[in-house]
């Protein structure tokens, strides 16, 4: 599992991996996160890494009270598959 990072100023969570950085990136507004955009470099993929990113913005989310809109299509499909997370949701 890569060793994830979180950057608040730049709105980000990301790690260092084969190829490049991972970032999953997101806007906060209030007590709401929006989930925008995930990349994981080509080589990286297949990895879980995108999972370990949306792990950590998921638990950062839950330790602070926000809810969740799952914008990315990655995030969202984390999402549907771990009931867990569903309680995040806006």
């Amino acid at each position: 599992m890569p060793d994830v990072h979180h950057d608040p100023a730049a709105h980000t969570f990301s790690a260092d991996v084969e190829g490049g950085a991972a970032e999953l990136e997101y806007q906060h507004t209030g007590d709401t996160v929006t989930f925008v955009h995930t990349f994981v470099p080509e080589p990286a993929r297949g990895g879980n890494v995108g999972s370990s990113l949306v792990e950590a913005g998921l638990a950062w989310a839950r330790e602070n009270d926000y809810t969740v809109v799952p914008q990315c299509p990655f995030v969202a499909s984390y999402m549907d598959g771990h009931p867990e997370t569903q309680d995040l949701l806006a």
